[in-house]
């Protein structure tokens, strides 16, 4: 019992005593006073009486005073209770003062500051969960017995399936790589690497496992795909170029090993060989000129000189700049008409792109005779749709999807024929987005090509006043440059 509760009971004792003190002095008071009067068992009864009127009067006030402590007691039991079962909001109200009072406001102290503690460990586990849920990687993490204690949001979309807690792991992910490291990292307590490839179709992930300090272990799952697939399209870049000037080069070798081998070669063996050899090294200056272009065009550096033209002054000048090339071929370039749209362009970069086009439809159009240069504004659009047409034997539709990828030939033999590097529906691809525009192709077999981009439309009424009119725009309307001009680029083959 505490001193000051010690002392409270001391001095209610004491109280009662003297209490029963003064009652006894004035029943006994009475006893002598009447004495000679009343007889002893009388007397005995009196004394019996008053002892029992002071008890009557003493248990009523130890009994309130024990419920009292037996109530703040029972108060303090009942609030550890609502600790121990989480509620740290729980207040313990005692105004006395004594040791009880004392150990309640202790108490409450306490409550308030595991409460604090645990908000700062809750916001902290908040904050690790932002945290984690933000990360590219896939983390899960697994108790000593297998099961998922945590995961993160990439984890539950990667799964398919809800990752539930307490549920084992082998029910939300089945991949058997993943497995097999996170069993490593579970008993042999060590870090196991691997990679997973059945997760997601077509996606190849990096498993990192590593054991808890506490027991159970951590996985993290980092997709790769990206990374190997740019590693193989830079080895398939790295062959394909090997491959395209392996074959002018022993082509040019052959020949010269002829010549000088023969000791008399006649004129036109040689004049033959010479042109051969000539052909060759041409392919290969042209491949060397679109290698240089596509790095140009694909370097993050690269900044077009995007000015306001109008799209028929665009149609037109690429009739006009490359009718020369199509005058011994038989084909002719025809307009299909173009609206005064003004269109954001980079000149030099838009004669590439139609020369490209254009070059591409006369080598493998040739037989439709005729290339159909056009361009509409689809209606509540913010954009000029051009397209460059051939009427030749068109393109599989199991090719349209990959034209425009780095050395991709529908027909390689037919390609390499008619001199084509593989490079220049790449290099236009890359040059319309820069201009923030996308290209298609459609086909029909039988019925021609028609190579489809946009490039977007600048408003009229906020084109600038100038004096010059170099491509068809009026006066008020005249081009003028938003970036930095980059150096001109080569002209190029297509397929």
């Amino acid at each position: 019992m505490t001193r000051k509760v010690f002392y409270k009971l001391l001095g209610l004792f004491t109280l009662l005593l003297v209490f029963h003190a003064v009652v006894m002095e004035a029943f006994f008071h009475q006893i002598v006073e009447n004495s000679a009067v009343r007889a002893l068992p009388v007397l005995g009864r009196e004394a019996l009486l008053s002892g029992a009127a002071a008890l009557l009067v003493a248990l009523p006030l130890a009994a309130w005073f024990s419920l009292s402590i037996s109530r703040r007691l029972r108060r303090m039991v009942n609030f550890a209770h609502r600790i121990a079962e989480g509620d740290l909001d729980a207040r313990l109200d005692d105004h006395y003062n004594d040791e009880i009072s004392t150990m309640a406001t202790a108490l409450n102290t306490t409550a308030a500051r595991l409460e604090q503690s645990f908000a700062e460990v809750e916001s902290r586990r908040k904050e690790l969960a932002t945290l984690l849920d933000s990360m590219q990687e896939a983390v899960v993490a697994i108790t000593p017995e297998g099961n998922v204690s945590w995961s993160n949001a990439v984890m539950q979309q990667l799964a398919g399936t809800p990752v539930r807690e307490g549920r084992p792991l082998v029910h939300s992910l089945r991949d058997p790589d993943v497995l097999a490291c996170t069993e490593v990292a579970l008993l042999d307590r060590e870090v196991s690497s691997g990679r997973a490839t059945t997760l997601l179709p077509g996606r190849t992930f990096e498993i990192n496992a590593a054991p808890l300090p506490g027991g159970g272990a951590v996985v993290v799952l980092h997709d790769v795909s990206s990374v190997e697939a740019a590693e193989k399209s830079r080895r398939d870049f790295i062959a394909n170029v090997s491959h395209e000037l392996r074959t002018p080069l022993t082509s040019i070798s052959g020949y010269l090993e002829t010549l000088l081998e023969d000791p008399n070669p006649r004129h036109e063996t040689t004049r033959e060989f010479l042109q051969i050899i000539l052909k060759n090294s041409n392919r290969m200056n042209r491949l060397t000129e679109d290698l240089l272009a596509l790095a140009s065009v694909e370097s993050p550096d690269y900044k077009i000189s995007r000015q306001p033209i109008r799209a028929s002054a665009l149609v037109e000048d690429a009739i006009e700049s490359l009718a020369g090339m199509v005058v011994d071929s038989g084909i002719e370039i025809e307009s299909g008409g173009a609206p005064n749209d003004v269109v954001l362009a980079d000149p030099d970069a838009m004669t590439q792109v139609f020369g490209n086009l254009i070059e591409n439809a006369m080598k493998y159009g040739k037989s439709g005779k005729r290339i159909l240069v056009s361009a509409c504004t689809p209606p509540d659009d913010s954009y000029v749709e051009f397209v460059v047409q051939d009427f030749g034997p068109g393109i599989p539709y199991e090719h349209l999807n990959r034209i425009f990828e780095r050395f991709y030939r529908i027909d390689k033999a037919r390609s390499r024929d008619s001199g084509g590097t593989g490079l220049g529906l790449a290099i236009v691809k890359h040059l319309v987005q820069a201009h923030g525009g996308r290209i298609w192709a459609e086909s029909e077999l039988g019925s021609g090509a028609a190579f489809h981009f946009t490039l977007p439309i600048f408003s009229k009424d906020n084109l600038p006043v100038l004096t010059s009119n170099p491509l068809g725009i009026d006066d008020d309307q005249a081009p003028i440059p938003i970036s930095p001009e980059p150096a001109a680029l080569p002209s190029t083959d297509s397929k």
